[in-house]
C-alpha cells in the first residue's frame, strides 16, 4: 500500500496523505461524489475528476499488486525465484512488464523447444551459441535419436535453434527494447481482402494505408478494426516502413545487438544467424504485433469513450425547459404523430394520434385536435422528437399556432434518441401499463424538454447514441465510465425526493436501486416527505447510506429550510451558528446576499468543518438549490429548409451541436442528416481538442461550403467567412504515398482546407456508430 500510494501521488501530483485519505474513504463505502463534495478539507480539494483518476488508477495498481503476489509464488514454488528476479519483480511499474518477466517461468503447452529438451539436445543449443567455432554438423551427429524423433542432423540442428528461439523471446529486457522501437518507428498497414473491394467500399480509405502506430487517431483506429472485424481489411505491423523487402528488418539487428551476437564468418556464426533472424521472424514479431495492435486498440477505445462520457455529460446537463406543461410528439408518417401531454410534474393529462401525413393526409383534423389539446391542457410547451418527418411535424405545429393565436406555446425541436428504448423497456411498461408503446415515447420527448437529466436516466447510456464506434469498445468500460458520468451529473444538481423516479433516485449517492424503490414505495403510502430526518424511516436506509445521499436529496418547502439547499444535515448547526452570532432567523438568512458576503468563513472553521466546507455553505446560503445546468434556448431552423436537397452552398443556417468527435462536431439543422464541421473549420484558430470549442447541446451558426447529394453528406463550416468548395468528387482509393502524406497531418495546421474524400470517409463512419 505504501508503494501504491506513493505511485498515485506522482501520479496526480499531490500528496500521499491526500490519497490515503481518498482510499480510507473509498474503502469505507464512501462514493466519489460525496468525497468531492463533503469532504474537502480532508482530500485537500481533490475535485471529481481526479477523484475518478485516483478511484480507477487504484484498482488497477490493486490488481498489479495482487497478480504479483500470485507470479512471485508459482516462480517460489518452481524454486526459481533469485533474489535478482524477486528485485525486478516488485519493481515491474506495469502489467506489461510483470507478465514479460513471468513468461520464462509462465506454465505452456509443449512446445518444439521444449520437446528438444526432453530429447537431450539443450548442450547442442548451448554448446554452438556459447562456442561458433563448432562444426554444427558435426556437433548434431552425436545426439541423432530417431527414437526420440531427431532421426538426422538438421532436425537435431532445427530442435537445438527451437531451444534457443523460445529461450531468447522470453527475455524481458530484449521485449522492451523491440516494444520500444517499434511503437517509435513501426506503421500499421491496411489493405482490402482480395475480392472484397466492392463491398467494402464504405473502408476504400484503407485498402492501401499505413500510418505510424504511435500517431493513428483513435477514430481511425476503430475504423480500421472495424474493417477487419467485417472481414473487408487486413491488418499487420510494418517494423520497417520505407524499407526494401530484400533488406533485413532493423528489429532483427536488435535481437542481435541484445545477443551480442556478430557474424564473424566462423563455422557456427550461419547457424547462430538464423537463429536470429527466426527468433525475431518466428517467435516475436507476430507477438509484437498482437501485443502492439492491442495496445492501439485499447488507447482508441480510451480515448472513444472518453468521448462518448464528454458528450453524454453535455446532454445530461442541458438546461431545462423547467416545470411547464408540455406536449410531445413523436412523429410519424403512416403510423402518425404520437401525441402526449404532461403537466408540470410531467404526469400525464392526455394523449392521441393524428394522421396529418401521407397517405391519409387529414391536415386540418390534426390541427384541430393539436390546437383542442393545447387549450384543454394550458400547454406552454411543444417538443417535437427529431426523427424522421421532424422537419414537417415542426411545419404542421407551425401553422397550428398560426390558426390559434391564443394557444400561447413555444414549439421546440429535441433529440429523441432512446426514446424507443425507453418505451419498450420493464420501467415504461411499469409506469404505463395501459398505454400503448407507441405513445410512452411521446410522453419521454415532452418529459426530456421538461427535465433532461431526469428523464435520460431512465435510458441505458449507451442507447442514448452520443458515441463515437460505441459497439467496438469494451462494453464493460463503457458502461462502467457512462454510469459513473449519470451518476457525477445526477448528484451535481441534486433530486427532489418528492418527485424523483426510481430511475433517478437510484443514481444519487449511497443509493442502491433497493432504496430508491423503498423511498418511492414509502412516499406513496405515507405522502411526501416533510424533512431530511424522515428518510431514516424508510426501510434499509441505514445512517451510512443516509450520510452519502442525504447532502444530494432535496425537500423544497419542507419542515427544515435547509433541507433544500445542498447543505449537508451533519453541517446544520454550523448554518444555526451563523444566524445565531448576526441575529436573524434561519429562513432570513438564507439568500440574505447582502449579509452573507460580509462573513468572514474563517470564523467558524473549527475541528469538524475546515474553511473549504464553510465556504461551500455560505455560497450554497446565498444560492440554495442553485441548478448548475445553464438557462434554457432554443434553436431557430431556417423555414423552407427541411431535407438536404434543400441546402445550398454559402448558405448559413442555425443549428444544435449533436456529438462531439475528436476529428469534429456534428451539427443538426433541420435536415434530417447531421452535418460534419470538421476540426479545422471549428475556428479561425488551431483547435487540438474540438471540445474547446462546442459541447453537445450548443447552438452554432454554420456556412454549408459542401454538398453530396448522393452520398447524402454535409459539411459545415464555423468559420463564416469561409469560402464553399467545389462540389464533391467520389473519392478515389487512396496509395500508401498518398495516405503517408495525409497522416502525416496529424501535426496539420487545421487552417489548411479539409480533404473532401477524407471528411467524407469519417462522416460514413461515424453516422455507422450512431446507427449501431
Amino acid at each position: 500500500m505504501n508503494l501504491i500510494r506513493q505511485q498515485l501521488a506522482n501520479e496526480l501530483n499531490v500528496q500521499q496523505q491526500q490519497i490515503q485519505s481518498v482510499i480510507e474513504l473509498l474503502d469505507g463505502g464512501s462514493t466519489v461524489p460525496f468525497i468531492a463534495r463533503y469532504r474537502k478539507e480532508v482530500t485537500g480539494g481533490l475535485d471529481d475528476s481526479q477523484l475518478r483518476q485516483l478511484e480507477q488508477r487504484l484498482v488497477y495498481l490493486r490488481e498489479l499488486e495482487d497478480r504479483r503476489k500470485v507470479i512471485i509464488r508459482s516462480i517460489d514454488e518452481q524454486q526459481k525465484l533469485s533474489p535478482e528476479l524477486e528485485q525486478k519483480i516488485n519493481a515491474a511499474e506495469t502489467k506489461t512488464e510483470l507478465e514479460d518477466l513471468y513468461l520464462p517461468y509462465k506454465p505452456k503447452r509443449r512446445t518444439k523447444g521444449q520437446i528438444a529438451i526432453e530429447a537431450g539436445l539443450q548442450p547442442v543449443a548451448d554448446l554452438l551459441w556459447s562456442n561458433p567455432e563448432q562444426q554444427p554438423e558435426q556437433v548434431a551427429d552425436d545426439y541423432i535419436d530417431s527414437e526420440k524423433g531427431f532421426a538426422d542432423k538438421k532436425s537435431v540442428l532445427d530442435g537445438a535453434r527451437a531451444i534457443l528461439m523460445e529461450r531468447f523471446a522470453e527475455q524481458a529486457d530484449l521485449l522492451k527494447r523491440l516494444r520500444q522501437y517499434l511503437w517509435q518507428n513501426g506503421h500499421l498497414t491496411a489493405s482490402v481482402v482480395k475480392g472484397k473491394e466492392k463491398e467494402g467500399a464504405k473502408f476504400r480509405d484503407y485498402f492501401d494505408f499505413s500510418e505510424a502506430l504511435n500517431k493513428i487517431p483513435s477514430h481511425r483506429a476503430l475504423a480500421l478494426f472495424r474493417g477487419r472485424n467485417e472481414g473487408f481489411l487486413q491488418l499487420t505491423l510494418d517494423a520497417d516502413p520505407g524499407s526494401e523487402a530484400t533488406e533485413g528488418s532493423q528489429a532483427e539487428t536488435i535481437v542481435a545487438d541484445y545477443l551480442q551476437f556478430e557474424h564473424q564468418q566462423r563455422p557456427a556464426d550461419d547457424w547462430r544467424l538464423q537463429v536470429v533472424q527466426w527468433t525475431w521472424r518466428v517467435k516475436l514479431s507476430l507477438h509484437m504485433e498482437t501485443e502492439l495492435m492491442g495496445k492501439i486498440r485499447e488507447s482508441a477505445e480510451a480515448a472513444a469513450i472518453q468521448v462518448f462520457a464528454s458528450n453524454l455529460k453535455d446532454l445530461l446537463m442541458a438546461a431545462p425547459a423547467g416545470a411547464k406543461r408540455t406536449m410531445g410528439l413523436d412523429p410519424g408518417v403512416r403510423t402518425g404523430i404520437k401525441v402526449a401531454v404532461v403537466d408540470e410534474t410531467g404526469k400525464t393529462l392526455g394523449t392521441n394520434t393524428v394522421f396529418p401525413f401521407q397517405p391519409q393526409n387529414q391536415v386540418d383534423k390534426a390541427i384541430r385536435t393539436l390546437a383542442g389539446m393545447c387549450k384543454q391542457h394550458k400547454v406552454e410547451l411543444i417538443s417535437i422528437g427529431n426523427g424522421t418527418h421532424s422537419r414537417e411535424t415542426d411545419k404542421l405545429i407551425a401553422d397550428m399556432l398560426k390558426q390559434n393565436p391564443e394557444v400561447k406555446a413555444t414549439k421546440v425541436m429535441v433529440n429523441e434518441a432512446g426514446a424507443s428504448v425507453y418505451s419498450a423497456s420493464e420501467l415504461a411498461a411499469q409506469e404505463f401499463p395501459d398505454m400503448d408503446v407507441s405513445l410512452r415515447g411521446a410522453v419521454s420527448i415532452a418529459r426530456r424538454l421538461q427535465d433532461p437529466l431526469a428523464e435520460l436516466v431512465k435510458i441505458e447510456p449507451k442507447s442514448i447514441g452520443v458515441g463515437q464506434y460505441q459497439h467496438d469498445v469494451s462494453q464493460s468500460q463503457l458502461a462502467q465510465s457512462l454510469d459513473a458520468v449519470v451518476e457525477d451529473c445526477v448528484n451535481a444538481v441534486g433530486v427532489d425526493v418528492n418527485m424523483a423516479s426510481v430511475p433517478l433516485l437510484q443514481r444519487v449517492s449511497g443509493l442502491s436501486k433497493t432504496l430508491a424503490k423503498n423511498i418511492v414505495t414509502f412516499r406513496d403510502q405515507q405522502g411526501a416527505f416533510k424533512s431530511r430526518k424522515q428518510l431514516l424511516d424508510v426501510p434499509r436506509m441505514g445512517p451510512k447510506a443516509f450520510e452519502q445521499a442525504a447532502g444530494f436529496l432535496r425537500i423544497p418547502n419542507g419542515d427544515q429550510p435547509l433541507d433544500s439547499s445542498a447543505v449537508h444535515p451533519e453541517a446544520y448547526s454550523v448554518v444555526e451558528q451563523i444566524a445565531s452570532d448576526n441575529q436573524v432567523p434561519l429562513g432570513e438568512l438564507i439568500g440574505n446576499h447582502t449579509l452573507l458576503t460580509q462573513l468572514d468563513p474563517a470564523n467558524y472553521v473549527d475541528d469538524n468543518f475546515g474553511l473549504p466546507t464553510i465556504t461551500d455553505i455560505l455560497v450554497e446560503l446565498d444560492k440554495p438549490g442553485r441548478d448548475p445546468r445553464p438557462e434554457f434556448k432554443t434553436a431557430n431552423f431556417k423555414d423552407g429548409v427541411e431535407k438536404v436537397a434543400d441546402l445550398k452552398t454559402d448558405m448559413i443556417l442555425e443549428g444544435v451541436v449533436t456529438n462531439v468527435a475528436n476529428f469534429g462536431a456534428f451539427v443538426d439543422v433541420g435536415v434530417h442528416q447531421d452535418g460534419l464541421v470538421h476540426i479545422s473549420a471549428l475556428s479561425n484558430k488551431f483547435v487540438s481538442d474540438p471540445r474547446d470549442i462546442v459541447k453537445a447541446g450548443d447552438i452554432v451558426k454554420v456556412k454549408v461550403i459542401e454538398l453530396d447529394l448522393e452520398r447524402n453528406r454535409i459539411s459545415l463550416t464555423m468559420k463564416l467567412d469561409e469560402k464553399a468548395s467545389e462540389p464533391a468528387q467520389k473519392p478515389k482509393s487512396a496509395t500508401k504515398k498518398q495516405h503517408s502524406s495525409r497522416n502525416n497531418g496529424a501535426k496539420r495546421d487545421n487552417k489548411q482546407p479539409v480533404n473532401s474524400a477524407m471528411g467524407s470517409a469519417l462522416a460514413d463512419a461515424f453516422a455507422k456508430a450512431k446507427k449501431d
